[in-house]
This record gives structure tokens, C-alpha cells and sequence, in this order.
């Protein structure tokens, strides 16, 4: 597997994107949905990764935005259906925090949803280190929410 800082508007990336929008839109009302649209995810402040198999072919992603004050978000964590159970998101995720180190950051979160359906979401981030947190930067606390958050200062996953 390659991770690597890309372009959210190719293809394949901009279609996995895609089905992460549409999932987040079925989980929640509009007005809870805190994703992230291409456009969104191209702007200076955020590191986009995708992780590509040896053949190219597009196994996940997920995005590092810059909130400012050594403190960094992750967001748009999706791995591809035909990828799923193969430590996609782990490595993805295992980049990310490897950049936020390298920047800085003292401190990483991020917003997930809390039904069920996103319990394997919430393993994979507790088994990083991440604990549950009050609402960050933005964000207000919602049913159809969950905010974890990670202090990487001497810490590790």
C-alpha cells in the first residue's frame, strides 16, 4: 500500500468522496452532516491522503485540516467497499498522525458520527489513542455526533 498527499478532485478520489458524502447524507440531517466536499478539501489548509495499491487503484483516504494553534482535525476518513477490513484506515490514519507530529500539532480530533453503524469508526480511533471530547473549534454539540481527540505531545499510537 502507498499513501500519499493527492489531489481530492481526480477521479476515483472525487467518486470515493462521493459515496462518503452520500453516507454521511443518510446517517444524518442535513444541518449535522459535517463533511467535507472536494472543493473544500483542495483548499492550503489541508493535507488530502490517498493510500493506492501497488496497481494504483484507490483503496482509501482521509485529510488533515489545520485549525491553527498546534491543533489539527482529521477528517474524511473513507475507505474504499472492495478495501474494507484489509488495515485501510489504520494506515491512512497512522499518516496522518505522522504528519500532525511532523507539523507540530500538539493536539489532534475529530468529529465522527454516533450511531451504530459507526461503531467500527469509533474502535479504530480509541485503538490509536483517542479519547472522547467536548465539541472542538466550530462544532456544537449534537446527537449525531461524536468528538474524540488525541494529545500527540510525547505521546504515541
Amino acid at each position: 500500500m502507498r499513501i500519499s498527499i493527492e489531489d481530492p478532485a481526480q477521479p476515483d478520489t472525487a467518486s470515493v468522496l462521493e459515496a462518503h458524502l452520500a453516507l454521511t447524507r443518510d446517517t444524518a440531517p442535513p444541518e449535522f452532516c459535517h463533511v467535507l466536499d472536494v472543493d473544500a478539501l483542495r483548499e492550503p489548509h489541508i493535507t488530502f491522503l490517498a493510500a493506492r495499491d501497488d496497481a494504483g487503484g484507490l483503496l482509501g483516504v482521509g485529510a488533515l485540516v489545520d485549525l491553527g494553534a498546534t491543533h489539527g482535525e482529521i477528517k474524511s476518513m473513507h475507505t474504499a467497499s472492495s478495501a474494507r477490513g484489509r488495515g485501510v484506515a489504520a494506515a491512512v490514519l497512522t499518516r496522518l498522525l505522522e504528519i500532525a507530529r511532523d507539523a507540530g500539532y500538539a493536539r489532534v480530533s475529530l468529529e465522527t458520527g454516533a450511531q451504530d453503524f459507526f461503531a467500527p469508526t469509533h474502535r479504530l480511533y480509541e485503538r490509536h489513542g483517542f479519547t472522547e471530547c467536548e465539541p472542538f473549534d466550530s462544532y456544537v454539540s449534537d446527537p449525531h455526533s461524536r468528538f474524540y481527540t488525541l494529545e500527540l505531545s510525547g505521546g504515541s499510537d
